[in-house]
């Protein structure tokens, strides 16, 4: 592929995510400034655990995932608030590799650990006694490390595909990407390489790091229905609750991140890949904290408590 004359490997990016849109800047900003609760929602759920004992089960690798949403927010929506306050939303090209870096490592740790919960569920439910034995704080803890690896090593298996690409900048050396933070298709689109190899590893390697989680949560949960079906009416109602919404944002998560990253890119456009962008970025780690947080008791019971000593120390 021939290369443009102005092609270089360290351009200035400019993040033209929302100009396209026909929403006001303005809009967008204080849409995505209440979003920020993200943020607040997940320290609040990290500091809530770490601060009482009894929820320092195993079971409560809920402040892992509080904790990787948290860096997934933070990554992503500053910069963009940044960017819809301001006219030029340039991002130089070592400052977009570290911003793609961290997004990487934070999101698919996430789905990791997701899995990783759902199999600490399947355990709790389907076999109670057992469980202390099997989901002990070592394995957890190995399988949490696991997933950080796994992780950092797809991250850099990305990043050094990403830097021996050209981009080919317009007449004052910037080069125009159609998205809101640095994410791969996004900027394999604006570039003037061959990415061949690119587009190869993303069906391959991450095709193959979607498959291994994906039925490990779908088997745990269908076991773990097998069991709610044996289970009184009252008890059963309960846990399906329960377990049906923590299994409909893992549904939600590995939907949109599938729909963007292992569709053709002929088949997608601008606005779908934006919107599920915008779903798993921002939606998803806002959604968490309470989907998981507020379908536990001892965490609401526990939660309750402070408020009440709160109001009375007032």
């Amino acid at each position: 592929m021939a290369l443009a004359p102005n092609a270089s490997h360290s351009p200035v990016l400019l993040l033209l995510g929302f100009s396209r849109s026909s929403i006001p800047d303005s809009l967008l900003f204080l849409l995505f400034l209440a979003l920020l609760t993200t943020i607040l929602g997940n320290v609040t759920l990290v500091l809530l655990i770490s601060r009482d004992s009894r929820l320092h089960s195993p079971t409560y690798s809920l402040r892992r995932l509080s904790v990787v949403d948290l860096g997934l927010s933070t990554v992503t929506l500053p910069q963009l608030l940044v960017h819809l306050a301001s006219d030029y939303p340039a991002v130089p090209a070592a400052r977009c590799l570290t911003q793609f870096f961290f997004f990487y490592a934070f999101g698919v740790t996430g789905t990791l650990v997701i899995a990783v919960m759902a199999l600490d569920r399947y355990v709790a439910i389907c076999d109670p006694l057992h469980y202390a034995l099997v989901m002990n704080r070592q394995l957890c803890a190995c399988l949490l490390a696991l997933s950080w690896v796994v992780s950092t090593v797809h991250t850099m298996l990305y990043v050094g595909l990403l830097l021996p690409l050209y981009w080919a900048g317009d007449t004052e050396g910037n080069v125009n990407v159609s998205h809101f933070f640095c994410d791969h298709r996004p900027l394999l689109r604006a570039s003037c390489s061959d990415i061949h190899s690119n587009e190869l590893a993303i069906f391959l390697e991450g095709g193959f790091l979607m498959l291994v989680p994906c039925p490990l949560i779908v088997l745990s949960y269908a076991l773990i229905g097998a069991t709610i079906l044996c289970l009184p009416s009252a008890a059963g109602r309960r846990a399906a609750s329960t377990c049906g919404s923590h299994l409909t944002m893992a549904g939600f998560l590995y939907g949109t991140i599938i729909w963007v990253y292992f569709q053709p890119p002929s088949q997608t456009s601008w606005d779908q890949d934006m919107v599920a962008a915008v779903m798993y970025t921002s939606i998803t780690p806002l959604a968490n904290p309470f989907v998981y947080s507020l379908c536990n008791k001892d965490v609401k019971d526990i939660l309750c408590r402070l408020c009440r000593q709160g109001r009375v120390d007032s």
